[in-house]
């Protein structure tokens, strides 16, 4: 065979093998191949960016193709300490790989290109290795990349020794659109304050705030909901760090007696991570905290996200109506939107037209048109929501229920056909039903429209890696009390505790699971609301017909071992009747 006809027969091949165990039609392989022609890309690249075919889909079929294993999920995999050693992080996260095993005569690197052979090559010259690839969704790869460089020096001591007085003149200077934090050759100011974020994606904070003291600039890190005292920063380098958060968040700089929002988009090897600024002034100086919202984090679906089998079997039967309105409540940070999310990808399918507006849009679903509300141009949730009616909507998703205007159009949606999902801050699912009440909605409307409310919060869980059992001790008795709890309903009277170590922060927790109250509106809450019944009241009944509050759910987590009474006690503490 000649060289000339080689590529034509392995096209031919991929054409066939698409066709056939793809399921695509022979239109979107046309459509595949012409663009992977002109634009250089890899066709796995233009199947998943054109919605062909999902990238799970997508990676399994080349992995069929090429003999390679695909797996859906790194979840509790080490890295080979050889690869973080020798690799540097840039590399890793450029190309998207991290190693997953050493079998001592190869190393099996997970990646989700499996058309790219050259970042496969260079690394095992530099790692003098054989390497065997392994195809995993990006965002798996992008979470152990984050993980597995957590306890690599950041370069940000570094950097604080470079901040001079001096720099603040040179802060605005060749700002791009999205900055790379991996780009170190930047003037100090501005590689420190990269530094600062990428730290804190490592860590996987959510938030980082810059607090002014009369002698220092505290930075501080909220990890798993709880904030952390990290680096101390000279005073002498306040202000230019603030400037150049503002020059970030495009706000003004001379302002500093006034309150400023602000976002920017930066880049991270090839993931994009978004941040909210907002300043304020305080006595020395002004205070400043990022919300970091990281695209590259996977969208969880229903089973992972610590829903026990009836209250998911629950959830799963009403997002499957055909209208109504669905409610999730907690307080900020309680993990709403990933549930709301978990809900959407459950019933997203190419029949159904699905809207959402959001302030922000914090993750992009594929399939799902987003929106995003910009309140100086006019666009609010109310606004929004009006204009959806009219794009011939199956389900909406509301970011939030803020006012009466919003619920009203919410509600009357839901009554003309409509699947309608939202958020509300309440303490638990019962007294939803009375806030929107008090916010102005008329009862008979919420009694006919209501289908579901989930109330939900985060639990710190164990760390997997100093987790041991103990005996609990005379305080961790009275905690027990308070939950109606004796030691002896535990394994041999011991509870799980983490000691504390490295991979946690020492506080012997890493990572967070949810726990629900999921209560449907039947028949008994419906007459109740016509008949404007308390929270308590409706909530009494629930609990006679077997509703599972957040405080038994978050019980049944800690006598599974997953987390310690003090966890269940500091969440839960208002979910008493």
């Amino acid at each position: 065979m000649s060289d000339s006809t080689a590529p034509t027969v392995v096209q031919d091949r991929i054409r066939e093998g698409l066709l056939r165990k793809a399921g695509l039609t022979p239109a979107q392989i046309d459509d595949a191949l012409r663009t992977e022609r002109e634009t250089g890309q890899q066709l796995d690249q233009v199947l998943i960016a054109k919605n062909i075919l999902p990238e799970g889909k997508c990676l399994q079929f080349f992995g069929e193709l090429l003999g390679l294993e695909f797996r859906p999920s790194l979840e509790g995999v080490g890295v080979p300490g050889v690869f973080i050693q020798q690799i540097p992080v840039q590399f890793a996260r450029t190309h998207g790989l991290i190693a997953i095993e050493d079998t001592g005569s190869l190393l099996r690197v997970a990646t989700h290109r499996p058309l790219e052979i050259q970042p496969m090559d260079d690394l095992a010259t530099l790692l003098g290795r054989e390497i065997e690839a392994v195809l995993v969704p990006r965002g798996e790869v992008a979470n152990l990349i984050n993980r597995a460089y957590r306890h690599k020096a950041d370069g940000v001591d570094e950097a604080l020794q470079d901040v001079k007085d001096t720099d603040i003149v040179s802060i605005a200077e060749n700002i791009q659109e999205s900055e790379d934090l991996l780009d170190a050759n930047k003037a100090p100011v501005i590689k420190l304050v990269n530094m600062l974020l990428f730290q804190a994606l490592k860590l996987r904070a959510s938030d980082i705030h810059l607090q002014p003291y009369a002698d220092r600039l505290q930075v501080r890190m909220r990890i798993d909901g709880v904030l952390y005292d990290m680096e101390s920063v000279p005073k002498r380098a306040q202000e230019a760090i603030i400037s150049r958060v503002k020059v970030m968040g495009k706000m003004d700089i001379a302002e500093r007696r006034l309150p400023q929002d602000g976002r920017a988009s930066i880049r991270v090897g090839d993931g994009d991570v978004d941040v909210r600024i907002s300043t304020v002034p305080v006595a020395g100086g002004e205070r400043v905290v990022f919300r970091i919202l990281d695209k590259t984090t996977k969208i969880y679906s229903l089973d992972q996200i610590g829903l026990s089998t009836d209250s998911q079997r629950t959830i799963e039967r009403y997002i499957n109506y055909s209208h109504g309105v669905i409610f999730v409540t907690g307080p900020t940070g309680s993990g709403k939107t990933t549930t709301l999310y978990a809900c959407l990808d459950a019933i997203n399918a190419p029949e159904l037209n699905i809207l959402t507006i959001e302030d922000p849009v914090e993750y992009n679903l594929d399939g799902i048109s987003q929106v995003q509300v910009n309140t100086k141009k006019g666009l609010t949730f109310a606004a929004g929501l009006r204009s959806f009616l009219r794009q011939d909507p199956d389900v909406m998703m509301v970011g939030e229920v803020r006012d009466n205007e919003t619920a009203d159009i919410a509600i009357r949606a839901a009554l003309t056909g409509h699947l309608v999902f939202s958020t509300v801050h309440t303490n638990d699912s019962a007294s939803t039903v009375t806030r929107l009440i008090d916010i102005g909605v008329e009862p008979y409307l919420v009694s006919s429209s209501l289908l579901l409310v989930i109330a939900q919060r985060l639990l710190r869980t164990i760390c997997p890696n100093c987790r041991e059992p103990l005996t609990p001790n005379q305080q961790q008795r009275y905690f027990l009390e308070d939950l109606k709890l004796t030691p002896d309903q535990f394994p041999d009277g011991k509870l799980m505790m983490g000691r504390g170590c490295d991979e946690c922060f020492r506080s012997g927790f890493a990572g967070r699971t949810a726990i629900y109250e999921v209560m449907p509106i039947d028949t008994h809450i419906q007459e109740q609301i016509v008949n404007k019944a308390t929270a308590s009241q409706i909530k009494r009944g629930a609990l006679e017909r077997g509703l599972r509050t957040l405080r038994m759910d978050g019980v049944a987590k800690l006598l599974q071992g997953m987390t310690t009474p003090e966890e269940v006690l500091r969440v839960t503490q208002l979910d008493v009747i």
